[in-house]
């Protein structure tokens, strides 16, 4: 007796909440039209129904945080297309909505890969907003650690967005050890660790792509780069050289043979590829028949 009152009770405690949280929604259904009057015929369905907490919906939910989350995730995406559509460079509503879905649902990856390229895109395209994109792909690697593809996006912008190539590197270094992480990942962390400057990172990358690559084009690859590096190094240590037999002999070198006469160098230098480094008109080391491609640093 007293385990079917309790039951009953507990039935009727649900059908309840359900109620109140229906009659909620109803309740903002005429603010919410009252909104779109005001707001005129751009706004079809109200800027944003949105509580000021995620966590709080989370409570309010009853257990249907999924499909909440997927409200909020297409609300995102109205609230964006109607402002992009407008050409507004307003997007202050866009950070709240993602934040909500996503606290909704921590494992809807869309919201935090699409919502990422809305905020970090520059206005009219997006929100200009690179850092709080990021901020959101924070949130989604640590709710899916495991997810490699977060890592991708976290390195494009800062490859892209802000130009940081020493973090875009290290991004896209950490998502290529990510389970399922596909070959291109550390190929890019190696590119981009190149053109940021840290030609020793770049070097112990394709290093290991080299050693560990599965197939014969991306070894070949990983050789080309090697290769360029080598070349990169040389011809700097080369104008380091020439700037020392300027300091000691009072006048630049007319050829790198000075330089073996000098004692600054034991036979004139080739390149990877078997191209003597000769000086070039413009007074910079090169290797005019060289087949390395220097172009892969930059």
């Amino acid at each position: 007796m007293t385990a079917g009152l309790a039951c009953t009770r507990r039935r009727v405690g649900r059908t309840l909440s359900w109620v109140l949280l229906a009659l909620c929604c109803l309740a903002l259904v005429p603010l919410q039209q009252g909104i779109d009057r005001q707001q005129g015929g751009l706004v079809r369905f109200g800027e944003v129904i949105y509580a000021p907490s995620g966590e709080v919906l989370r409570h309010l939910s009853l257990g249907h945080e999924g499909l909440l989350a997927d409200i909020y995730w297409t609300r995102a995406v109205q609230y964006f297309g109607r402002q992009r559509l407008a050409r507004s460079t307003q997007f202050e509503l866009l950070g709240p909505l993602l934040g909500i879905t996503t606290t909704l649902d921590p494992h809807l990856i869309i919201a935090y890969r699409y919502g990422a390229v809305f905020l970090a895109e520059k206005p009219p395209g997006g929100a200009g907003q690179p850092e709080l994109a990021l901020d959101l792909l924070r949130r989604g690697i640590v709710a899916n650690p495991d997810y490699w593809r977060l890592w991708q996006d976290v390195g494009f912008i800062y490859y892209w967005d802000l130009k940081d190539y020493p973090r875009a590197a290290r991004a896209f270094q950490t998502g290529s050890e990510r389970p399922g992480a596909l070959p291109w990942m550390k190929a890019m962390a190696a590119t981009v660790a190149a053109k940021g400057g840290e030609l020793q990172t770049a070097r112990l990358l394709w290093l290991e792509i080299d050693r560990t690559a599965e197939n014969e084009q991306l070894r070949r690859t990983a050789q080309d780069h090697l290769a360029a590096l080598d070349a990169r190094e040389q011809i700097l240590q080369l104008d380091a050289l020439l700037a020392r037999y300027r300091e000691r002999e009072g006048h630049a070198a007319r050829s790198l043979q000075d330089l073996v006469t000098a004692g600054l160098l034991q036979a004139v230098p080739r390149d990877p590829s078997g191209a003597p480094y000769v000086i070039g008109e413009d007074g910079r080391i090169g290797a005019p028949d060289s087949k390395v491609d220097l172009r892969l640093l930059e």
